[in-house]
């Protein structure tokens, strides 16, 4: 697996079971593959809540389960083990990254973190969208990051499976572009380029090819320039203790 498939800086869509594979998966397990278009099945999306999704690979010698994880919303219980997940995949310099300067003291955009969790409940992958400004003034968006997956887990499809819940779910709440920090070749998979960011900038040092979009929304990106601006919700300051 790609690493990328594990941290990028910076789904709900699940393909119809069809035919005998459909019959063969155990209850409650379906297949990881996912469309690869998002931008066109807004309004039947709006309709279908997706509180979790399980997902599972399938050994085609065997017929049993390699690998089996379920991706819900991130509670406030899971940030312990979501931070220990990020030092372990990518380290202490991720709090320098540009994209921080966009969740610093922020909360993420409503209903739009996630975690996988594994068959025993324990937290094996992450992802959060941010809801940012393109530009003084301008169009809303979300910024996408970090993902990540523990980097023991090989070829589960975690991080693919995360990516494409997060894109579903912001298509489904009405956001109209998905921006993250990232490898253009992998995550042109997904529908990302760098076609419509050339007028756009990160708050910070970034390579400026890296930093993708995709459309929600066909012709939204269009025109966009300037600066991405923090816009979510502020963290609410904690309150110190008073001495006796």
């Amino acid at each position: 697996m790609d690493v990328l498939d594990f941290i990028v800086e910076g789904a709900a869509g699940i393909s119809p079971l069809e035919g005998e594979m459909a019959a063969k998966r155990p209850e409650g397990v379906v297949s990881r593959k996912a469309p690869t278009s998002f931008a066109h099945d807004r309004v039947s999306r709006q309709d279908v809540p997706t509180p979790s999704v399980a997902f599972g690979d399938i050994s085609p010698s065997r017929g049993e389960i390699a690998s089996a994880f379920v991706i819900t919303a991130e509670t406030a219980a899971d940030v312990p083990a979501r931070e220990a997940l990020l030092d372990r995949a990518m380290g202490p310099k991720r709090r320098r990254k540009s994209s921080e300067k966009l969740r610093r003291g922020r909360r993420p955009s409503e209903g739009l973190a996630f975690v996988a969790r594994d068959a025993s409940g324990a937290v094996t992958g992450t992802v959060r969208l941010w809801d940012v400004v393109l530009g003084e003034g301008g169009r809303s968006a979300v910024l996408l990051g970090p993902l990540a997956v523990d980097p023991t887990i090989k070829n589960a499809g975690i991080g693919s499976a995360l990516m494409r819940h997060a894109i579903a779910e912001a298509a489904r709440l009405g956001h109209a572009a998905v921006l993250l920090v990232g490898d253009a070749p992998y995550y042109k998979r997904f529908g990302f380029s760098a076609e419509k960011t050339g007028s756009l900038a990160m708050p910070g040092p970034y390579e400026r090819h890296r930093l993708l979009a995709l459309e929600l929304v066909e012709g939204v990106l269009v025109g966009a320039q300037g600066m991405l601006k923090a816009a979510g919700r502020k963290l609410k300051a904690q309150r110190l203790p008073l001495a006796a």
